[in-house]
Formats: C-alpha cells, structure tokens, sequence
C-alpha cells in the first residue's frame, strides 16, 4: 500500500468512526435535563406513560381553560412559570417534564415525547374545555406535533424551527446528517395540518435558531392561520426578558 493510499484509508477511518460516534451520542447533544429540583406533591400531577412516570408541574387545575407547555431542551420548566401565569390569567397551567427531567422517568427521544405530549392533551380534555399549546425551542417541535393531531384552541411557538435536522447539519457540515439522525423533528412536515391560529414568536438576535429556519417554518402553514412576530434584540435565552413577550404570548398583536 502507497503511502497516499495508506493515508486515505487512515483519514476515511477516523471520519467513519467519528460519524459512528455521532451516531451512538447524538441524543446528548439534543437533550440537556437541567439539575432536578424539588417536586411539590401538591402541583404535581405524574402520568402513566407505559409504565413510564411523567412529571407535569400543574397550577389551578380547577379552571375552565388550560395551557400545556412543553420547553427547551436544556430548561427546567418550572422557571416559565412567572411568564405563563402572566400571559394566561385563570387558566390552568401544565408544564410537562420531559423523560429523565425533573421526576420523569425513561430516556428521551422524539417518538417518546409526541407520544408523552399527546397523552398529557387526553388527559386535560377531560377537565378543561379549551387548551392553549405552547412549545418552545425544542418543545416547539413537540408542539406542532401535537397541534396537527388534536383539536387544540391555539398553538404558540417560541424560537421554533422548520426542523433540528436543518440546525444539526449548520454544526455539522461535513457529516451526513440527514441518514445519521433519529430525531429530526421535522416541524415544517406537519404545519400544514394544524388548524388552530398559531403564533409563532423568533428572537431578533438569536444565536441557536438562524430567523430563516423560523421564516421557513412559517411558509409551510395554510394561509392566514399563522403569524410571525419578532421581538427585537432577544437572544434565544433571553427573549423571555423583553417587556413584550408575555404580550406575544398572550395572542396580543
């Protein structure tokens, strides 16, 4: 073997072990679970998921109308609460904990999370005659899942994007991204299939999410169901900072 052969075969090992080693990690570079906190029994409400307990951080679950809110990858969603109840004065509030955050149990992925998301939605629908959907970040793909395949009142994404597969191969160029990655969430798949006015909410300044993936994202609705807003200055974990995101999501215009 020419020492350019042997050089070859050296580099296209190196390459094709570190894909497999994307391969084997990938989920941790999707999912962050933040340090648990303390669970109060009294705002907990844990479902069944398979034999799997999930964690929903529940507030005021007497009122008529509710929101369920599925977050980041890295958030404890316990933290969105001041901005939630603000937003959503009289509703009811459930903030899903995603598997391994918070008192969920299992490991996750994006079949287990849509699957978790749509079991949460039964659950309310028994209590609760109108239910808001808000996703953000990660959740946003959790969410539009969701919104395509139940009768939801309104569905609000925060910093979402038209797939995670889009943002993976923007870090990772020069690895084939689109046969090495499990969940995609592409989100763009399923706006056409929602129905519920939507609004969609980018940060001005955001260093995770390009404004184009938003944009893009946007384009796949049907006409006149969603809307674009951009809160000027925001950075992705920062536009919950600015003055007029509960505004936003609020549905105010």
């Amino acid at each position: 073997m020419t020492t350019v052969l042997r050089i070859t075969f050296l580099l296209a090992l190196a390459y094709g072990g570190f894909c497999l080693l994307l391969f084997a990690t990938q989920r941790s570079y999707i999912y962050f679970p933040p340090p648990t906190s303390p669970t109060d029994p009294a705002t907990a409400l844990m479902l069944d998921a398979g034999g799997v307990p999930i964690h929903v951080s529940a507030h005021a679950q007497q009122a008529g109308d509710a929101v369920l809110y599925l977050g980041g990858n890295a958030e404890d969603v316990d933290a969105s609460l001041p901005e939630l109840a603000a937003a959503f004065p009289g509703r009811a509030l459930y903030l899903m904990h995603y598997r391994s955050y918070g008192a969920s149990g299992g490991k996750p992925s994006e079949r287990a999370l849509v699957a978790d998301a749509l079991l949460l939605f039964e659950r309310l629908r028994g209590s609760h005659r109108n239910i808001t959907v808000v996703g953000r970040s990660l959740g946003s793909g959790i969410a539009i899942q969701l919104a395509a395949q139940r009768p939801v009142e309104r569905l609000v994404l925060v910093t979402p994007y038209n797939s995670v597969a889009e943002i993976a191969a923007l870090h990772f160029p020069y690895v084939p991204v689109a046969w090495l990655l499990r969940d995609k969430y592409e989100s763009w798949r399923h706006a056409s299939e929602v129905q519920a006015p939507t609004t969609l909410i980018a940060a001005g300044q955001d260093e995770v999410i390009p404004r184009a993936s938003t944009e893009m994202l946007a384009t796949h609705f049907k006409p006149g169901v969603a809307v674009l807003q951009v809160v000027k200055g925001a950075g992705h974990n920062t536009i919950g900072l600015q003055g007029q995101y509960v505004a936003l999501l609020a549905g105010a215009h």
